[in-house]
Parts: structure tokens; sequence; C-alpha cells
């Protein structure tokens, strides 16, 4: 059907033309798919928090409480965008955006199947580590625009939290990309034709998994590392002074920044579209299934989390880091070089 399009465009129109609205397209699609899976993921999470407590969740508004988050959207775009009279309006402003454009651009690297792949960049897994750092910059702002003392400390809680745990995330990747020796996405996939990195790099390899889904979790700010929000210390953390739709796109970047980090470790441990039968090959558009359900899994891991652990105190986070998952990650890293030096990485 892509491919029909594609050509249907450049057979109608000039190619300068055609190309622009692919381009325009292509954003449109990610944009609509950025905004079902934000509100599906709100509605999972509620619904998953629900499973966990004993109770019924959402089960109000359409079938099941189906259409709940719908509601709950249009509410916040019939709130009034409120701030504070001595908030540094243009950064008060701005902050929103660097965050919920740095997770729309994180999403169009990701290889849903063979076909379906925005941007096939050669440098994926950096680009990728590249755009979560910029989504802090926008929480830095937001906490420190908003002349707020609960949202400043919100920030400069996310500011350490982000610089602490991209260490982590970085080197368990790094180790599996010294099986694949390459950064590119959709060579990282070819890859595991012959079996998902987590089972070709041995145990290695579980460890990179466990420690990069550790960190994940923290890096996406979720408890019980959420110090950065801490409801009950710091009200809302760095979104305190934020209202309407504003208030949204802090709420949306922060599932679809856990999208994000499950679709990685989905297309660098599991094998993206990939399944294990091989019956993507023959019928390619079972990928699209096959990577969004690994990834929902690995959401559910997360949200697992959330609902099992108590919140960790800013001591316990960073010592959490420094004195155990990183010196974990060099020891790990070694050992996988180790491996892929001796060629005992396992083949199917």
């Amino acid at each position: 059907m892509i491919e029909t399009i594609h050509n249907w465009l450049y057979s109608t129109m000039p190619q300068g033309v055609a190309s622009i609205v692919e381009m325009i397209l292509i954003a449109l699609a990610y944009l609509g798919f950025f905004a079902i899976a934000g509100l599906f993921l709100v509605l999972m999470e509620r619904k998953v928090a629900a499973w966990f407590q004993l109770r019924i969740g959402p089960n109000r508004v359409g079938f099941y409480g189906s259409l709940q988050t719908m509601a709950d959207a249009l509410k916040l775009l019939s709130k009034e965008l409120t701030g504070t009279a001595k908030a540094d309006k243009f950064l008060y402003n701005l902050a929103p955006y660097f965050v919920i454009i740095s997770a729309l651009m994180g999403l169009a690297v990701f290889p849903f199947t063979k076909d379906i792949q925005a941007f096939d960049i050669n440098i994926g897994i950096f680009f990728l580590i590249a755009i979560s750092s910029i989504g802090v910059i926008g929480i830095l702002l937001g906490g420190w625009a908003s002349n707020n003392k609960f949202a400043l400390i919100g920030a400069m809680r996310s500011g350490v939290q982000a610089i602490s745990y991209e260490l982590s995330i970085g080197l368990s990747l790094l180790t599996m990309i010294l099986i694949t020796g390459s950064l590119q996405l959709s060579e990282i996939v070819e890859v595991q034709k012959n079996g998902w990195l987590i089972i070709q790099g041995h145990i290695p390899a579980i460890i990179a998994f466990m420690i990069y889904m550790i960190a994940g979790t923290a890096e996406t700010n979720r408890a019980p590392f959420d110090m950065v929000e801490a409801e009950s210390e710091l009200g809302a953390g760095f979104h305190t002074e934020y209202s309407g739709m504003k208030f949204a796109y802090f709420f949306l970047a922060e599932f679809i920044n856990m999208f994000i980090i499950a679709a990685i470790a989905t297309t660098v441990f599991f094998g993206a579209w990939l399944s294990p039968f091989g019956i993507t090959e023959s019928i390619p558009w079972l990928g699209v299934f096959w990577f969004l359900g690994k990834t929902l899994v690995l959401i559910f891991l997360m949200m697992w989390f959330r609902w099992t652990f108590p919140r960790l105190r800013i001591d316990q986070l960073l010592t959490l880091e420094w004195k155990y998952l990183l010196p974990i990650n060099l020891v790990n890293i070694v050992i996988m070089a180790l491996i892929v030096w001796l060629n005992l990485t396992i083949k199917f």
C-alpha cells in the first residue's frame, strides 16, 4: 500500500511537489499515531493500576471506559491556559514544545516493519540518545521559567536524574552494539534474523536488558523513580504551574517517552518486527503487530514497577546508579567484548 501511494504521487505530480506531499503525509501519519498511542497508554495505565489495586478503573465513558481518555483530552482542550505573573513568559511557553517535539522526533527512526520506517539513519541509536537529552531541556526550562520553588526543585532533580541514568542507558545499548557492529536500527534488526540479540549475547545481554529497563524507567521519571514530580512533596513538580494543553503536552510526552524506551528495547534486544517463528518474512504486515505487541509487554513491565515498588529518596536514586548500575555496566561491557572477540555469540 505504501509503495502504491508513493508511485501514484510521483506519477501524478512533479517530483519536487510529490516529495513535499509525501513528507506531509508521513508527518500527519506520525502525528496521528502519536496522539492515539498517548491516549491508549493513559487508558492502559489506568486499567493496569486498577487491576493491581483490585479496582474496576474507568468504566463510564464508552465501552468499559474506552473513551475516558478522549473525554479527558477534550476537557484539557477547553481549560484556560493559566500561568504565574512572575514567570518568564517566553521560556514558560516554549518548554512544553521541547518535550513534545523531542518525543515525536524519536518515533521517526523505529522500524515498525521492514518497509515502515520514516528515517533510517545510520546512527539511529546515537540519534535516539541525543534526542532524549533534548526533552530534559524542556523540563529544566519549564521548572525554572515557572518561578515556583516546587517546579524548580523538580526541574533540578530531573537534570540530575537524566545525567545519571543516561550513562546506564548508553552503556547497556553499547553492550549490544558490540554484537551488531552498527548503530543503524535496520541493520540491528537484520542481525537478529539468526536469533534475537538477548539470546545471541548470552548472560551479558540479559544483564544489559535488566539494567536498560531500570535506567529507562528512571529516565522517563516514572515510579519508583518519580522524584521529579513527587506529588506528596512537590505538588506536580516541574509542571506545577501548567494547565490546559500545555500540561497535556508534558503528560502526553511522558507516555510517549515510555513507548520510546520500550520500543528501543524491542528493537535492540527482541528483534523489532521479527517473530520468533519466521512468519513475518512471508507475511510482512504482521511485523507491525509483533513490534507493537513486544513494546506493549515491556510497557506493562514498566507499569508493573510503578504499582509494586515505593518511591526512592533522591540519595537512594543516585546511589543505585553510581554505586551499582554503572560499575555493573562497565564490567558487563568488557565481558561482552570478550564474547564477541572470541566469537561465542549464539547463532541459529
